[in-house]
């Protein structure tokens, strides 16, 4: 019985989880931007300025995982790669700033929005369980 509890939470987390992918790359569709870039763009705007590797170490991909992806920002002048010695640094362009500082307080807005049915003690609850399973 115990195993069945826990796969029907996995069950549930996982239908809550592609819900909420649907919905983001829906309403990120109105800045024809998909989720994976809307994130570079969130994490470079975050920062101002990111090594590749920082990058994908944050997005938990490999560097050669988002070569094609920040090629496509590149081409959209949205980003600029700029080499210092074996290092590539990424940072967004003055179009990038004014996309990033558009779009994500929206898109935060939006997905704090999933849990809006939650009490503020029930969010809580629900934060410290899910570290408590991802620990």
């Amino acid at each position: 019985m115990q195993e069945k509890l826990s796969l029907m939470i996995w069950f549930r987390l996982s239908r809550i989880y592609n819900k909420s992918i649907r919905e983001s790359n829906q309403y990120l569709k109105k800045w024809n931007l998909s989720i994976a870039q809307f994130d570079v763009l969130a994490q470079i705007g975050s920062h101002k300025r990111l090594s590749q590797q920082e990058l994908a170490d944050k997005l938990l991909v490999t560097k050669g995982n988002i070569t094609q992806l920040l090629s496509k920002l590149e081409d959209l002048d949205l980003i600029k790669r700029e080499q210092e010695w074996k290092t590539k640094y990424l940072s967004l362009t003055e179009k990038g700033k004014t996309l990033f500082n558009e779009v994500v307080p929206k898109q935060e807005q939006f997905q704090a929005s999933q849990f809006s049915k939650l009490n503020q003690e029930e969010k809580k609850q629900l934060l410290e369980l899910l570290r408590k399973i991802q620990n």
